[in-house]
This record gives C-alpha cells, structure tokens and sequence, in this order.
C-alpha cells in the first residue's frame, strides 16, 4: 500500500507542478510593445577600418621573418570606433560610439538598439563612420518608410550589398 501511496503522490507532486508551469506560460501576458506602436530595430556587427595603414614590408624584411611568418604587410590590429546616429523625422534619436570587440580592440563592433514609435509615415536616416576621418559619413541612408501598429522595422548594414537595408 505504502508503495502505492507513494506513486499516487508523486504523479499528484508532477501534475501540480506541470499545472503552475503551465500558467506562467502564458499569464502574465508579455507585450513586446504598446499595441498602437510600431518598433524600429538597428542591428549590425561590422568591423571597422584599422586605427593605422599596413606597412609595406621590403624584400630583405619579409626574408628575415620566419618562413611561416613571412608576409607582404604588417598591420596593426587595433580599430577604430563605430560612430553611428540615426534621426527619425529630423530629430536625432540615437548617436553611438562603439569600440570594436576583442582583447586587442580588434573584431567587429556591434550595436543592437530598438525604439517604439507611433504607427505612420516616417522620415529615417541613418549615418555610420567605420574610417579615421574627423568629420563626415562614410554611410548615409534616407528613405521614408509606413510604420503599422504592432509591426517591426529592422535596420540593418552590410557594405558588401552597399550599407544600409531598412525592411
């Protein structure tokens, strides 16, 4: 009897369990945004130029390196700083600094950013410098997009297709 007892309380112990699992599943209810609001999303991964120009080995330089070592260039590792704003309807909503990744600062940066704004027509732009230069945009994208309620817009960037995509 007691072994009985003993299986009827752990699958009452398991059903309890499943039932409070069960509710948290879907209550409380998680609103990813205020339903008459549509979300814009930046996302991107880019490495940026390098901090220095590569150095053009001589012959006699490149023989002095270790056969496995042997190159044409040398090239600091470090990069430089994405600079990136965005401006919705001309007003700046966003402008980022963001170091590259990496112990020697030299991988990609990556930003991942998101804003609710009211459903509609809108007016985007939005600039990146991944270059050493001091002023100026080395990316500008402009483009009017229709914002519906409760839907995305993702902004992304890759330079092979030519710099921003806004879907």
């Amino acid at each position: 009897m007691t072994r009985l007892l003993r299986y009827a309380l752990q699958i009452l112990a398991y059903a309890g369990f499943a039932a409070v699992v069960g509710y948290f599943s879907f209550w409380p209810r998680y609103e990813y945004a205020e339903p008459e609001d549509a979300v814009v999303k930046l996302s991107l991964s880019h490495a940026a130029s390098r901090a220095r120009p590569c150095v053009r080995l001589t012959p006699q330089e490149v023989a002095e390196l270790a056969p496995n070592m042997r190159r044409t260039e040398q090239c600091e590792r470090q990069r430089v700083p994405l600079l990136i704003e965005l401006d919705v309807d001309g007003e700046t909503v966003l402008q980022l600094s963001v170091a590259p990744s990496g112990l020697w600062e030299d991988g990609p940066a990556s930003v991942y950013e998101r804003f609710d704004l009211p459903a509609g027509v809108h007016m985007i732009a939005v600039r990146l410098r991944d270059s050493a230069r001091a002023d100026g945009w080395d990316y500008t994208h402009v483009e009017e997009v229709v914002l519906e309620r409760g839907r995305y817009l993702t902004i992304t960037f890759k330079p092979e297709t030519g710099g921003f995509s806004i879907r």
